[in-house]
């Protein structure tokens, strides 16, 4: 008996040409290199330009997962972007990037989970694919966390960065086994509980701006292990597979601790961990796309690779999802 998957068709990325490197944010705030790179693994990120919005690193990161997948834009019908960061509060982003890819049918809207977004857009494009009601989807994760944080708040801004990461989804038909082609398992959590450990302290009923953004840091890494783990587990257990047969983790990029105990703790290889932190840091939704598009890029992920994706963001939100390259 067949039934539906979501294949993995391309993946594609874009980061904003302006790097910012820890020696140039210890001349602004109290910190340094040494700092930064021990506690976070973060060396540099990067920064969008004055008039590059969210929209324009999405859809750059959209057109290079066409590229890669060789299909037209035209043949997309679902657009689901993730982002924190949308260039206005309304029209959604993914409208804009739906504009500028010259798309006139389907539909198109926005996600936000802040850094579980690409995870929680996934699970979405997923289902709307083997539910019918698209056939191929683009799945992006765009950020420009550049504009929401504080500079002066050292805690906070030596964390971020700005990028947007894709892949395109199609609906194709699998023998409903973990050796399937596609997207396997996806769990989703949230828990609003936890809001204030982190969080942007503006929004449009609240201050009428935009904010800037607030974290509690040692309770976020406190949490983060267990609830990512807890979910990673979920994931085995539904697709009948182990972190054994696990051939890539790529998990959300915001902190080279949380990463090094979350595999530690799930018993998977430090050479099996797709890390790109230490060039891109935390671009909450677009980490785990810019980490699969690099890992494509150099050959490590190929067709057929069992490919672990997680992630936990403001919210608190988190959640995996395992997939068949």
């Amino acid at each position: 008996m067949t039934v539906v998957r979501s294949v993995v068709l391309g993946c594609g990325a874009y980061l904003p040409e302006r790097v910012l490197t820890n020696a140039e944010l210890a001349a602004k705030v109290d910190t340094s290199d040494e700092w930064i790179v021990q506690r976070t693994g973060i060396r540099e990120r990067h920064i969008a330009a004055e008039g590059e919005y969210t929209s324009h690193l999405a859809t750059k990161a959209a057109q290079a997962a066409l590229a890669n997948a060789g299909v037209d834009a035209q043949s997309i019908d679902l657009i689901v972007l993730a982002t924190s960061t949308p260039d206005h509060t309304f029209p959604a982003t993914a409208t804009q990037v739906q504009a500028a890819l010259g798309i006139h049918h389907g539909v198109a809207f926005d996600i936000q989970a802040v850094c579980s977004g690409f995870v929680f857009a996934v699970a979405t494009a997923d289902n709307f694919l083997r539910g019918g009601s698209a056939k191929r989807a683009l799945v992006i994760g765009a950020e420009t966390f550049s504009r929401i944080l504080d500079w002066n708040d050292r805690g906070t801004c030596v964390l971020f960065g700005d990028g947007a990461g894709a892949i395109v989804l199609e609906a194709q038909e699998g023998w409903g086994t973990s050796a399937d082609r596609g997207v396997l398992t996806t769990h989703l959590r949230s828990d609003g509980a936890h809001k204030h450990k982190l969080y942007v302290d503006g929004g449009p009923s609240t201050t009428q701006t935009t904010g800037h953004l607030r974290m509690e840091g040692r309770e976020v890494f406190k949490h983060a292990v267990g609830m990512i783990t807890g979910v990673i587990v979920d994931a085995f257990n539904a697709s009948g597979t182990s972190a054994d047969n696990v051939d890539w983790f790529v998990p959300h990029q915001a902190n080279k601790r949380i990463i090094d105990a979350s595999a530690q703790k799930l018993h998977i290889a430090p050479q099996k961990v797709v890390m790109t932190v230490d060039r891109h840091g935390n671009t909450s939704a677009a980490s785990i796309p810019l980490a699969l598009a690099t890992a494509v890029a150099d050959g490590r992920i190929q067709k057929g690779h069992l490919v672990l994706l997680e992630a936990m963001g403001g919210g608190f939100t988190w959640g995996a999802a395992l997939l068949r390259w």
